[in-house]
């Protein structure tokens, strides 16, 4: 059973979730990526082993977290370690199936920006910076990516490369000899993406419920691809938007006192 009474930010967190398999060990970012993979475990993933940069190793929170050192992250973990152990047993010894990222700005190939909008030195926009990102995009075994789409994020060419995704000609990693597969899919309000197996370049393989080929040319920065069989996404189930909602709402009232 599906439910018609839903939005375009539901459906994004909800298809992200859906990518997550129960068992995975999934190295999560704040904001989207954390309400996604807090989503699959609380649905079809209870077992999805959930690592936050701070050093929680399956941090199961009622409420989303704030930030990487909110402390509901420390209280529900199954183990709390150092960061240097985080990044250098789990991380770069091949420990972790799936980083979940976001990003202010995205270009065809996968690569994303956290740092600066416009000029390194005089940017228009000082951005959150790197964190871990650049490490989960080249160590995890595959990246997932969500973030709206608009042409502000989706842009031609990055005004800074914080996090590699597959470099500026969709060959880097393999010249470079990464081991990680980076960005797999990127799932936005619009559709979802997935590189060409060729050229890496991102290709929509699905539009959502009543968003056309138009709109998601329109909101590209880029002369977007569409997969020659351009498919529909499934439309979120009752018990999906029913457990997004409860989890969102708890959120909210926990964090407004």
């Amino acid at each position: 059973m599906t439910s018609g009474d839903w939005n375009a930010g539901e459906l994004m967190s909800i298809v992200a979730a859906r990518q997550l398999r129960d068992g995975m060990v999934c190295f999560v970012g704040i904001g989207l990526p954390s309400e996604a993979a807090n989503l699959a475990r609380l649905t079809h993933a209870p077992g999805c082993v959930l690592v936050y940069e701070s050093g929680t190793i399956g941090s199961r929170p009622d409420v989303l977290p704030l930030s990487i050192g909110d402390g509901i992250l420390a209280d529900t973990a199954v183990s709390v370690i150092g960061v240097p152990e985080i990044f250098g047993y789990w991380l770069q010894a091949g420990r972790i199936d799936v980083g979940f990222l976001t990003a202010a700005q995205i270009d065809r190939f996968g690569n994303l920006n956290t740092t600066v909008v416009g000029e390194y030195d005089t940017p228009t926009v000082r951005l959150p910076g790197a964190g871990g990102a650049p490490e989960i995009a080249t160590s995890s075994g595959e990246i997932f990516v969500t973030m709206r789409h608009t042409r502000r994020s989706f842009v031609e060419s990055l005004d800074f490369v914080t996090s590699l995704g597959h470099g500026r000609d969709g060959r880097t990693r393999s010249r470079w000899g990464i081991v990680g597969r980076g960005p797999t899919i990127v799932i936005t309000d619009l559709c979802v993406m997935r590189p060409d197996p060729e050229t890496m370049e991102l290709t929509v393989i699905d539009l959502h419920p009543g968003v056309s080929a138009e709109d998601v040319v329109e909101a590209t920065g880029w002369q977007v691809r569409f997969a020659d069989r351009t498919g529909v996404t499934e439309a979120p189930t009752v018990d999906e938007l029913s457990v997004l909602r409860r989890l969102r709402a708890r959120t909210s009232e926990a964090h407004s006192v």
